[in-house]
This record gives structure tokens, C-alpha cells and sequence, in this order.
């Protein structure tokens, strides 16, 4: 790889205030990016945070990640051989890139190159059927065998299935807890023998972090995100498999579904997704066939977070009138910022901004498609 290729990289006290940045309170992806636009660096963001917590209405202060434990995490990871890798950084998953939101670090265990496949996702039930293990065998070594990698979440059933079909390939398990708490703990030898076998394991959460209920809904963002499609094998009417494919969708990615009997309830969720418009999947090439046109050459993008900080020429700060009229335009149904924009007649950078101020200070809730709404606590 020539000095070109290697794209351009964190310097090793960007990674440490990234670290910092990201594991603060109120510091989700959105507000991460919104942070560096508007201070020019997550040093000079660190330094900034307390201000425009104070300007967004919380009394008490936030707690900001501490020097000494954003090095500890980085110690830890090396111990592990776990990687933190920011996004703009060649090794960074080129198709979780381009998605919506994307964490802008992401801890990686294993060979980086697994993300310059194709990737296509496989999810299931954790009660399978031995029909959907035996179907999610063959397409996750089929879809290998013709130089696509399988994304899944290490769950039992059809994520372990496919998992394990497309080792000798390259197949990623998104984590919904720190990577030194792999679950559920039956699948600690695979968990182990997908880096060692040319894959990688990888999470948004930090080391230590213990998955609970909750984070699941965010690991099944990531392998939607991470795929250019999703499969689902069997799923029931309610299930993580079905929040995949509607992340997948709100993505847009190509959703396929397996038909099942009617009789089955692990095939009422899938079957479901076929009268909503998923692709009907009765073999490989039905999956092949449609993600093979969509399919993007990796490239090294130089991303406008790895550019040096720079001074930032910015708006005035907002006086209290121009907050009081933003904050009136908000409630607790979502809104896009663009409408906000128009109909307050305020400087787009000037709402950002206050957006921002109220997102740190926990008063603001972000979703989908650039919408926000009050957040009531």
C-alpha cells in the first residue's frame, strides 16, 4: 500500500479527544459531527462543551470524559488488539460511512480488509427452524464463495448459522456491548474465531460496557448500516430481525425475506415483510442478482474531520429573543431542521447552533431523516 493509499489518519491526540468527545453525556453520533463543525476540533469542543450546555438550559454541568479514561480505554483495546477507528480513516467500514449518523469512531478486533467486500447482512431468529439454520448456511457460504462478506450480530440461531458458514470467507459480528463482553456467552469460541479466521468483530460502545435490552436496537442499526442488504430468515412478528429491516429500509437498503409457512410464527414476521415490499429470497442469486449493480469500489475519502482544526468564522451567538422564538417552534412531535430553518427566519448556523446548545443540555431529541423534538425527562 503506497503513501496515497494509506488515506489520511487520527494523530494519536485526536483519537485520545475523539475518545473523549464520544464517551461524554449527550454526545451521540449527530452531535459529535455538529460539535466539530461548529468549534473546528473535538479539543476545542472539550473546552466549549460546559458553555453551551450552560446556553442550552441545564443547571448542573455535564460530565465530560476525563483525559485519564480515555487512555485507560485505549491501553485496554491494545491489550486486546482491539483498534479505534475514526470515520475518514482508511479502515473505517466504508458502507457504515455512508450512512446515516454513523459513530465516528467505531472499535474494530481483527483484519480491517473483511470491510472492502461486498457485505451483505443475514439476521434471524434465535429459536431457527433447522430449515432457516440449513438456508442460512447455504446463502452466507454461497454469498462467500462469490466474494461477498456476511454481516451479522452473534445472536443464537440464524446469526450463529451464518456466521459460521462464512468464516473461511470473511463475516463481521456487530456487538451491542464492549467487545470484552461478547453475548450471548455460547458463542464465545466464534466470537474468538471470526478475527482469527480474516474477519472482525466491532462495536460503538465502550470497552466495558455490559449489553443490556436497549442496546440491542443500536447494534441492529450498525449491521443495517454496515450491509448494502439484509436478509431475513425467520423472524417472528415482533423481533430485532424486524427493526433490522426497517433500519435497513429507512437506510436505503435493499431488504430481502425468506417465505415460511403461515403455520409458523417464526415466519409471520418475514412473510409480513414480503407484502410490504421486501425481495422474495429462494436461493443465493436472488440476492446476488439485485445487490450486484449497487455494489461501490471502496475509496479512501478524505473526511473534514481529519483535516487539521482549522478558526472557524462563526455567526454571532444567538440572543435569548431568537432562542425563545426556535424553542416555541419545537414539541414533542419531530420536525425537520430545514422547516425550523424557514419558518424561524433565523441564520441556518444560528439554529444549528441552538439546536446543538439544547441537545447537549438534554432538552432536544434527534431522530431519523433530520428531524428533532422536545425531549421530555
Amino acid at each position: 500500500m503506497n503513501e496515497k493509499e494509506k488515506g489520511i489518519r487520527l494523530s494519536d491526540e485526536q483519537r485520545l479527544n475523539w475518545l473523549r468527545l464520544i464517551r461524554s453525556e449527550n454526545v451521540g453520533p449527530a452531535t459529535f459531527r455538529d460539535l466539530i463543525a461548529h468549534c473546528g476540533s473535538a479539543s476545542n469542543a472539550i473546552q466549549m462543551l460546559p458553555e453551551l450546555v450552560r446556553r442550552g438550559g441545564r443547571g448542573k454541568p455535564i460530565r465530560i470524559a476525563s483525559m485519564d479514561d480515555a487512555e485507560r480505554e485505549l491501553r485496554a483495546a491494545a491489550k486486546m488488539g482491539v483498534c479505534f477507528t475514526g470515520i475518514g480513516e482508511p479502515d473505517y467500514p466504508h458502507y457504515l460511512r455512508q450512512s446515516d449518523n454513523p459513530p465516528p469512531l467505531v472499535a474494530i478486533k481483527g483484519n480491517p480488509d473483511v470491510f472492502r467486500l461486498p457485505p451483505v447482512a443475514i439476521v434471524g431468529a434465535r429459536n431457527a427452524s433447522l430449515v432457516g439454520i440449513k438456508f442460512a448456511r447455504m446463502i452466507a457460504r454461497e454469498l462467500g464463495e462469490a466474494g461477498f462478506a456476511t454481516i451479522s450480530g452473534l445472536a443464537r440461531g440464524i446469526d450463529t448459522a451464518a456466521h459460521e458458514a462464512s468464516l473461511q470467507y470473511g463475516t463481521v459480528a456487530a456487538m451491542a456491548g464492549g467487545l470484552d463482553h461478547p453475548y450471548p456467552p455460547e458463542n464465545l469460541g466464534l466470537y474468538k474465531a471470526i478475527p482469527e479466521q480474516g474477519g472482525a468483530v466491532v462495536s460503538e460502545m465502550p470497552l466495558g460496557w455490559e449489553p443490556r435490552a436497549r442496546d440491542f436496537p443500536r447494534r441492529n442499526r450498525i449491521i443495517a448500516a454496515l450491509s448494502l442488504g439484509l436478509v431475513v430468515v425467520e423472524a417472528a412478528e415482533r423481533s430485532g430481525s424486524l427493526i433490522s429491516a426497517r433500519l435497513a429500509g429507512e437506510l436505503g437498503r435493499l431488504v430481502f425475506a425468506v417465505p415460511g409457512s403461515p403455520l409458523d410464527p417464526r415466519a409471520k414476521g418475514t412473510n409480513e415483510l414480503l407484502k410490504n415490499g421486501a425481495i422474495v429470497t429462494t436461493g443465493t442469486d436472488d440476492i446476488i442478482s439485485a445487490l450486484t449493480p449497487l455494489i461501490e469500489r471502496p475509496t479512501l475519502e478524505d473526511s473534514a474531520f481529519l483535516a487539521p482544526a482549522s478558526e472557524l468564522t462563526s455567526p454571532a451567538s444567538p440572543d435569548e429573543t431568537e432562542r425563545d422564538r426556535l424553542f416555541s417552534l419545537l414539541g414533542p412531535v419531530p420536525v425537520d431542521v430545514d422547516d425550523i430553518i424557514r419558518t424561524s427566519e433565523l441564520h441556518p448556523s444560528a439554529v444549528m447552533l441552538i439546536l446543538l446548545e439544547l441537545d447537549l443540555a438534554g432538552r432536544l431529541q434527534r431522530h431519523s431523516g433530520g428531524h428533532v423534538s422536545l425531549a421530555y425527562v
